[in-house]
């Protein structure tokens, strides 16, 4: 059960990595909405607030929705990136909202 486990988190690390630096070249790119910046921002405070819908000072419990609910939260915003077909006149970088697609 042990690797079957860890061979279904090891693609979903993967992934979220990927997700991550994506992330990170939209925000500071010109053409990605403010809405997607905000919610860049929100989800990195959420990881570092105090206060979470489960409290980091529940020992296992705090950590797990941390866990749970960024990656997913990354994962939704990296989807919304304007995509290859976004309109020609935008200037900056394309942004590829395609990582999902391993």
């Amino acid at each position: 059960m042990t690797k079957s486990f860890a061979s279904l988190l090891l693609p979903r690390f993967l992934r979220f990595r990927k997700e991550v630096i994506l992330l990170w070249k939209a925000f500071w790119a010109p053409s990605t909405p403010l809405y997607l910046k905000a919610a860049t921002v929100l989800a990195a405070l959420y990881l570092v607030w105090p206060v979470d819908i489960l409290p980091d000072v529940i020992p296992i419990l705090g950590l797990v929705d941390d866990v749970i609910i960024v990656p997913l939260v990354v994962s939704w915003i990296v989807s919304r990136l304007p995509g290859r077909n976004a309109p020609a006149e935008r200037e900056g970088p394309i942004i590829d909202g395609t990582a999902r697609r391993v």
